[in-house]
């Protein structure tokens, strides 16, 4: 009942917002709204809230029609924040007009010979001038849902190391994160960003969780483009809070236990050796790096599955090791203080909230609200964590400015990156 209640409350609220928003833009007209900008203004809020509120949960069974999903998901966030931002400018200006019609009145009981403002050119002055504002975030999120969610990008990152094995210098890591399977709607578009994972000519290929949504078949009909994936040392993974499928019911425990089995199986059948609390040496010309990888650790109500203790038992002091752990929260809550020397953690997870600003001079997203450690490069105490974009996408059909990532780290013999 409470949750009816609280939805119902939501939902009122939403369509009140709407009537604020449709009444600011017709003020931008002079002569009235005309019919064809009225009717596609309702049409293009409505429709998507009805899927997003009703279809929404039916989307892993859509199959090859997965894209009319994504496309009115994408319209529903694309219309949310456009809506947002020229209701800001509304909000701004009404506050305005209070605050001065009341002053003004004040005023005029003074002076009775005080003009009337001209408050409905003022009123479409700020409405024309709030869609223009609003067609910057509108047009980059329409790109974003169009585009943007395929645009994969190479990341090029060299970390130098004193005590990195000889053997070891140039070593080429390819880092992917965050497929999110179940999100995608176009197998030659993840075909592509395959293909340039491969082409990076990597010595070791390592994927950081979140294979897939919830369920284990979403990763399915693209098993084949991630199992033509080779490199010289092997390719391994690690789960991510997606994997576990905590995030739909099942009608028993037992099916939720074979979901885990056939994901297990999914990872080896595309080649990848899934590291869950363990880890392996890599050796090269006699020499040998520890490779450790943990369940999901995550802050707050994420599983806290990962166990550094189990991935590292019987390592050395004075071993050098990569961790690939999904949560980048982990690396600040338990690495940084473990008793061994983690060299480099790899993560994903944030995806980076999929929006943000990335320019020369400029690295912004919401995402950096919620973790300290949202994208790129990080070192504390001589130890690195680098956060992967993510390879895919989830929720938000869409990326807007923080473009899908693949991660190419090259490891050098000498004085330390700072």
């Amino acid at each position: 009942m409470g949750r009816l209640i609280f939805f119902l409350f939501f939902l009122g609220m939403l369509i009140a917002f709407d009537f604020y928003i449709f009444n600011g833009l017709k003020a931008s007209f002079k002569n009235g709204m005309p019919r064809a900008i009225r009717w596609s203004y309702w049409l293009f809020s409505i429709v998507p809230l009805v899927w997003v509120m009703i279809a929404m949960p039916m989307q892993q069974y859509l199959g090859d029609y997965r894209w009319i999903s994504n496309l009115f998901i994408g319209l529903f966030f694309t219309m949310l924040v456009s809506k947002a931002v020229f209701g800001s400018i509304l909000l701004i200006e009404d506050i305005y007009r209070i605050l001065r019609f009341s002053g003004e009145n004040a005023l005029r009981l003074v002076n009775t010979d005080k003009p009337v403002f001209n408050w409905e050119s003022r009123r479409r002055f700020v409405a024309q001038l709030g869609i223009v504002l609003t067609s910057i975030p509108f047009l980059s999120f329409l790109h974003g849902i169009s585009f943007g969610k395929y645009a994969f990008r190479v990341h090029n990152v060299k970390l130098n190391f004193p005590d990195l094995p000889e053997a070891f210098d140039g070593l080429r890591i390819v880092q992917i994160s965050d497929i999110h399977a179940g999100s995608f709607d176009s197998v030659s578009a993840v075909q592509r960003g395959a293909e340039m994972v491969q082409a990076q000519n990597a010595d070791i290929i390592l994927f950081t969780g979140d294979l897939v949504n919830n369920r284990a078949e979403e990763i399915e009909p693209y098993m084949h483009l991630f199992e033509k994936l080779n490199a010289p040392m092997g390719k391994f993974s690690v789960l991510g809070n997606h994997d576990y499928a905590h995030y739909v019911p099942w009608e028993s425990e037992e099916a939720e236990a074979e979901n885990m089995k056939r994901l297990f199986k999914n990872h080896a059948d595309m080649g990848f050796r899934l590291l869950n609390n363990e880890s392996l040496l890599l050796e090269k010309k006699g020499q040998q790096i520890r490779l450790a990888g943990v369940e999901n650790w995550g802050k707050g109500r994420f599983p806290k599955e990962g166990d550094l203790d189990k991935a590292f038992v019987g390592s050395g002091n004075d071993e050098f090791s990569i961790l690939m752990s999904h949560d980048p929260s982990h690396w600040t809550h338990k690495i940084l203080g473990f008793d061994k020397h983690v060299h480099l953690t790899l993560s994903g997870h944030t995806h980076g909230m999929q929006m943000g600003v990335e320019i020369p001079g400029i690295k912004w997203s919401p995402s950096k609200w919620i973790y300290p450690q949202w994208a790129g490069l990080y070192n504390k105490q001589g130890k690195y964590l680098y956060v992967n974009r993510g390879f895919g996408f989830l929720g938000f059909p869409g990326r807007v400015g923080i473009l899908p990532e693949i991660t190419v780290i090259e490891l050098k013999k000498g004085t330390a990156t700072s």
